[in-house]
């Protein structure tokens, strides 16, 4: 089975595209893979270091200003990215097509439509983007994050609920060797306070203003700060000047490289509302506190942490309501009472979907006509 997997910007794009080829490899299925990428995205890093073949094309978002040059140059590259991958696609001659995110998948999966292959879009919010709104007319299938999400696809062939593939790809993380990573002893109770890869400037202002309200109540539990690159040095600075020498139950980090493992260890998660954040927490069943970032197109994190805090899961904290003194307020609520974390980790699981990306590569096989042979 020869399959093409499109999908950037972000990694919250990625990642789901490169759960699906892990699934097929852990799955014994004799696949071939292409990525094909934007030209200014993350992919452009992340997807060659898994050793998969890449290809990219020149593609970017409307702007809202509706008529602006910008505008223009992005309708022109679109039509010049489907030229492209019209060629990448008959060169490659691919069984299935999948979308996972992101302006790219636009010209790709609309490319592979017109050449009558048989295409894959997958919406990671619960509210869809334009650019799957605008590909659920072509797909062959559009598979949703959210159930609540299938009803939003009028125009589609095909929709069916799967969840969000890497929440398959971290089912199996391994806590004690989240544990280990940092240097912290079994007995650890985590608070991770994420700003993400890039940062987050309102998350890591707040971190400034929590580091010298913390009290040490309880000896087990240890407070992570995940600044961002960016923002380490200046943040880790200020911290300093605010409490003195760092207290052993404080950790300020640039990144965390091996995620997964570390949020199987944690008992409470601070940080956004991204899909794949998401689809991580679920299926570890990681209780938390989500600030949705309110610069994203649709505003669609706040509707992702709405859904899980509408479940049980999470708790939502307004970016304009943020600050140390309301962020603390809520983590010490929630760690002072077990029953409290223990209810949000079962909620978080019930939503979990582990076997997403068995069931897509279900749907590729069965698109593919690979379940008839």
């Amino acid at each position: 089975m020869r399959v093409v997997l499109t999908g950037g910007g972000t990694g919250g794009h990625i990642y789901p595209a490169l759960a699906i080829a892990q699934q097929c490899e852990t799955e014994g299925l004799d696949a071939e893979f292409l990525y094909i990428g934007g030209k200014r995205g993350l992919e452009n890093k992340i997807v060659p270091e898994e050793k998969i073949p890449f290809e990219s094309i020149d593609i970017t978002g409307f702007r809202r200003k509706l008529f602006s040059l910008e505008n223009f140059k992005t309708i022109n590259r679109f039509i010049q990215g489907v030229k492209t991958s019209k060629q990448l696609l008959k060169e490659f001659k691919p069984d299935v097509v999948i979308g996972t995110g992101g302006y790219v998948c636009g010209p790709v999966v609309y490319a592979a439509a017109k050449l009558k292959i048989p295409t894959i879009v997958h919406e990671q919010n619960a509210i869809p983007g334009l650019t799957n709104q605008f590909l659920s007319g072509y797909a062959s299938t559009v598979a949703v994050s959210f159930q609540d999400s299938v009803n939003r696809f009028p125009r589609s062939k095909h929709v069916m609920f799967t969840g969000n593939p890497r929440a398959t790809m971290v089912q199996n993380a391994n806590r004690e060797r989240g544990l280990a990573s940092l240097g912290l002893p079994a007995a650890a109770q985590i608070v991770l306070v994420v700003g993400g890869s890039r940062g987050a400037r309102a998350l890591v202002e707040a971190m400034v203003q929590i580091a010298p309200l913390l009290k040490q109540n309880n000896p087990a539990v240890h407070y992570v700060f995940v600044t961002g690159e960016i923002y380490y040095e200046e943040i880790r600075e200020r911290i300093r000047d605010a409490v003195g020498s760092f207290p052993y139950y404080l950790h300020v980090l640039p990144y965390i490289p091996n995620m997964p493992e570390v949020l199987a260890a944690t008992s409470l998660l601070v940080g956004r509302a991204g899909a794949s954040s998401l689809a991580e927490v679920t299926s570890l069943g990681t209780p938390s506190i989500l600030i949705p970032s309110p610069n994203v197109t649709n505003n669609h994190q706040e509707a992702n942490a709405w859904a899980l805090q509408k479940a049980g899961a999470a708790e939502v904290l307004l970016e304009r309501e943020l600050t140390g003194e309301s962020l603390l307020a809520r983590i010490d609520k929630v760690m002072s009472d077990e029953e409290v974390r223990q209810n949000m980790s079962k909620a978080a699981t019930s939503l979990g979907t582990p076997q997403s990306a068995f069931l897509i590569v279900e749907e590729m096989k069965r698109l593919s006509g690979v379940l008839s042979r």
